[in-house]
């Protein structure tokens, strides 16, 4: 556009200048009237006119122009920093898209974490409740073993209380059995393993109550204190020990039909003792005779299943 202008501004000139020469040549010249002088002043003015028009254009329009290519390098400016934002909103894009990659992948996982752990949580309760069940049953295996040991030792002690010192007798309820201690005096001679008349009598009365009682066996122990003891049949307290408990099982089967499979005899000799053998009355209290009665090991855990319980334990 500048080079436009500045090609009229040259046409411009020229006419001017040819105009303005033609005046000059016409006042020289004699010849030239004042008519023509006239016409080419206007002429020569006009151009003028016509000039300052157009500078004042071209200013107008290189002010524009100027205005323009601020404008243009501005907007590069712009241009360049809109470049830069779009270039971190993209890297922030691919950084979101990658984050929400991540969480997908985290969420997937614990998605099969959690599927997991709810099995896991599913199974452990499930055991829980299995073991919190046979615990319930165990807990009333017992309750229902300690009554029937309860009553057992009650009508112990209701049938062995007549006639009888409380010394030579006594019953307790131990866990899941019941004892009876019967002292040495009343059940042999000193020395001795053969069962008295009167000890045969409380056997007799024991045996009764077992016989009816087809879920327990009988185990009897035999005791001494810590004298030594040498005789043709006697080889020590051992000895002694176990043939005291041989004589009162005998005894039982014998005398009192007690199935002999239910029949246990052990000795104990002088060991576990009651109190120390350190005076006479201590020795007696350590020379006795242990019938334990307890539950056949089958019998118990028939207590465990209720259905086969409620059929065999009466």
């Amino acid at each position: 556009m500048i080079k436009l202008i500045d090609n009229a501004k040259s046409k411009y000139m020229k006419s001017i200048f040819a105009i303005s020469a033609t005046v000059i040549l016409l006042s020289l010249s004699s010849c030239v009237t004042k008519k023509n002088y006239i016409i080419l002043k206007g002429q020569l003015d006009q151009s003028n006119s016509a000039l300052k028009d157009c500078n004042d254009q071209k200013d107008k329009i290189s002010a524009r122009l100027s205005s323009c290519e601020t404008d243009l390098a501005m907007s590069h400016n712009s241009l360049g920093g809109k470049n830069d934002q779009f270039d971190q909103l993209k890297a922030q894009l691919a950084d979101c898209q990658s984050q929400r990659d991540k969480q997908l992948t985290q969420v997937g996982n614990l998605t099969v974490l959690s599927k997991g752990a709810n099995d896991n949580i599913s199974q452990t309760l499930a055991q829980l409740q299995d073991k919190d069940k046979y615990i319930q049953m165990l807990l009333a295996a017992k309750n229902k073993a300690d009554s029937i040991n309860l009553a057992l030792a009650v009508n112990l002690k209701g049938v062995l209380k007549e006639g009888l010192n409380d010394k030579d007798v006594e019953i307790k309820v131990d866990k899941t059995v019941v004892y009876i201690n019967l002292s040495d005096k009343m059940m042999y001679n000193s020395g001795s393993y053969t069962i008295t008349d009167r000890a045969k009598q409380v056997l007799g009365k024991i045996a009764a109550i077992v016989a009816s009682r087809p879920e327990v066996d009988v185990m009897v122990e035999g005791y001494t204190d810590n004298n030594p003891i040498h005789t043709t049949c006697i080889d020590d307290n051992w000895d002694l020990s176990v043939k005291r408990a041989t004589s009162v099982v005998r005894v039982l089967q014998k005398d009192y039909n007690v199935d002999p499979n239910k029949l246990i005899a052990a000795g104990r000799g002088e060991y576990n003792t009651l109190v120390p053998n350190d005076n006479p009355d201590d020795m007696q209290t350590n020379r006795r005779t242990r019938i334990i009665i307890l539950p056949r090991l089958n019998q118990f855990y028939d207590l465990l299943d209720p259905s086969r319980a409620a059929t065999k334990v009466k």
